[in-house]
């Protein structure tokens, strides 16, 4: 089988058939790697009715995007996705596949890897290439207390999962993308899986880290779920969701959708805004990419401010009150 220098990039889609932004956000390191390689740019659309993510592919810098829609395609299912992927591979030989690090790009990447006997590299950070072809897959170990470099030499396609928020999403442009629509279908009865009802989360725990441009966090400072009040008064004056470290999430005190860092979720917000947050290697490997870091805390020696744009040394329950009234008066 031939491999081209193309480096494909698999884009998820939500219920209206729109890309998801932690999708869109691979068409960046896909741009650097493709333009390092000498190879196409391509997004991979799979779904029904996807006229909107392809549009976005486009306008995020993809050269071409192939689609693929049906029926089948409409909720995601390992067996439809997987063989529509693996014939889109044997039929144009990419040299490589990136997918984000979500349940779907959990379930995807294995098992394409196992149908071309080949590897799969998941949760990483950092893409780079070599003068070979290879791509450079660094990822955090050992709870975020190292990093390791992982190269697939010998096998292709290269496939990997890139954590969520570790890139920027592109500036939309002009679109000039090919569309190449391919038309395969799988059987139905080849599907041997049925989704029945989703069943939506309680609006408590509905929370887009990833999406969101600010994010107001709080750590065991807070001293309680009492706590997370002046966090999510803030929060709402800023037009921004409340975060949570790991610890604040195991004391019971917010719900495990919030949770930044090496366990939790990984973001990239214009500003990022730590309370009472210590600043552990897990915490600051989730948010460390954030335009602006301002860390509220009472211990000037926290290590959160080695990594902070902006540092208040003091109480949180003092400083947010005022701090949230200064932001009132100055949107008046």
């Amino acid at each position: 089988m031939e491999f081209t220098k193309d480096i494909w990039v698999y884009m998820e889609t939500d219920e209206t058939g729109a890309a998801k932004n932690v999708s869109l956000e691979l068409l960046n390191p896909g741009r650097m790697l493709a333009d390092k390689q000498g190879g196409k740019l391509v997004a991979v659309v799979i779904g029904e009715s996807v006229n909107e993510a392809v549009k976005a592919a486009g306008e995020s810098g993809a050269d071409q995007i192939l689609v693929v829609e049906g029926p089948e395609y409409q909720e995601y299912s390992t067996d439809a996705y997987v063989t529509a992927m693996c014939h889109l591979i044997e039929k144009y030989g990419p040299a490589a596949l990136i997918a984000s690090a979500t349940i779907q790009g959990r379930d995807l990447t294995p098992r394409v890897a196992a149908h071309f006997e080949t590897g799969v590299v998941s949760d990483c950070t950092v893409l780079e290439a070599d003068e070979n072809g290879n791509i450079l897959w660094t990822r955090p170990a050992y709870s975020g207390s190292l990093f390791e470099t992982v190269v697939c030499a010998e096998r292709r396609p290269q496939i990997g999962t890139v954590r969520p928020g570790s890139f920027k999403k592109p500036e939309a442009g002009e679109n000039k993308a090919e569309v190449v629509k391919e038309a395969f279908h799988v059987a139905t009865s080849d599907i041997r899986t049925k989704l029945l009802e989703v069943i939506q989360e309680a609006a408590g725990d509905i929370v887009d880290l990833e999406g969101a441009d600010v994010i107001v966090s709080g750590g065991r400072g807070v001293g309680g779920a009492e706590g997370f009040a002046p966090l999510q008064t803030l929060a709402d004056v800023l037009g921004g969701v409340v975060g949570a470290s790991r610890a604040a999430v195991d004391a019971g005190w917010i719900s495990n959708p919030h949770q930044v860092g090496q366990t939790g979720k990984t973001v990239a917000p214009k500003l990022y805004i730590a309370c009472g947050i210590s600043g552990a290697i897990q915490h600051l490997a989730g948010m460390s990419g954030s335009d602006c870091i301002v860390a509220i805390n009472k211990d000037p020696d926290a290590p959160i401010f080695s990594i902070a744009d902006y540092g208040i040394v003091g109480n949180l329950f003092e400083v947010l009150p005022l701090l949230t009234e200064e932001i009132k008066k100055l949107k008046s």
